[in-house]
């Protein structure tokens, strides 16, 4: 693996939440929301489970699967999205058999039935998911709303400012996010990042359409994908897609997950590029 994988990039893509920014507490914000919308006697019982899945002690954990029709929790293998592992929410294992029976083909996901628990903004959705709430998307867009607000403080990366600055000088510089154009540029500006990225695409309906976004903007910048690099915490929505096209990846892997075979560049924070950055 080559040191500085950014030297040798013409296109760099950033993902957003969790990338650019790494604070965790509106996680437990959008929890709470969400457990706000169970009956008072149902509510102790998602917190004791949500509480277990954050401190490792559950089979839901980053880098899994929810199976909301059939309740189950799946491992893949990290490319090709088969499924390798499958428990009930208990922890209960399925027999291979049945896995094969039901997940015969590599698996398509979306936010209602088949869940992607590729960041911590899936932990709290599950779980509410598992307890039979619907509409999730009201308190993720209430959480996203509470984290514009002046109540609510981002902690600024040291030095990435300047890095991002820096960069941008050398490389084409994109942002491409799942979240909604008015709280990214909200959010940016919280954590003096504005002004930076020269095209920032919201609402990339990651990780459906994250490959079609990646192809077309190699295209616009007119970069041969080896020359391509995704940067981003999300291995689902951000390092298979690019992997799968040719492009080079950054996988930031806050939660040490399941993606075991990945062997491409892997770093806790973006921090730890922000040398590389400054030294192009």
């Amino acid at each position: 693996m080559e040191r500085n994988i950014i030297e040798n990039a013409e296109l760099v893509i950033f993902d957003f939440d969790g990338t650019l920014y790494e604070d965790t507490d509106h996680f437990v914000y959008y929890a709470e929301q969400l457990k706000n919308q169970l009956p008072e006697d149902v509510q102790p019982f998602f917190i004791k489970e949500y509480e277990k899945i954050v401190s490792g002690e559950h089979v839901v954990t980053i880098g899994r699967v929810y199976d909301v029709i059939h309740d189950y929790v799946l491992k893949l293998a990290p490319v090709q999205s088969t499924v390798v592992k499958a428990w009930t929410w208990k922890g209960k294992e399925l027999e291979s058999d049945l896995i094969r029976k039901l997940y015969p083909q590599p698996l398509n996901f979306d936010s209602d039935t088949m869940i992607a628990i590729s960041d911590g903004w899936w932990i709290p959705n599950v779980c509410a998911k598992h307890f039979g709430i619907q509409d999730t998307k009201s308190a993720y867009v209430q959480t996203k709303n509470f984290m514009a607000t002046d109540q609510f403080h981002l902690t600024k990366i040291t030095g990435l400012r300047d890095a991002l600055i820096h960069l941008k000088e050398k490389k084409n510089i994109v942002l491409l996010t799942n979240s909604q154009k008015e709280n990214v540029h909200r959010i940016l500006q919280n954590l003096n990042l504005q002004n930076i990225f020269e095209n920032i695409i919201t609402e990339a309906n990651k990780p459906l359409d994250t490959k079609k976004h990646f192809l077309n903007l190699l295209q616009e910048f007119n970069i041969r994908p080896e020359k391509g690099l995704s940067i981003g915490d999300n291995y689902i929505n951000d390092i298979a897609p690019a992997i799968n096209i040719g492009m080079q990846t950054v996988y930031i892997d806050l939660y040490s997950s399941e993606y075991t075979e990945y062997n491409g560049r892997k770093v806790k924070s973006i921090s730890e590029l922000i040398k590389e950055m400054n030294s192009l």
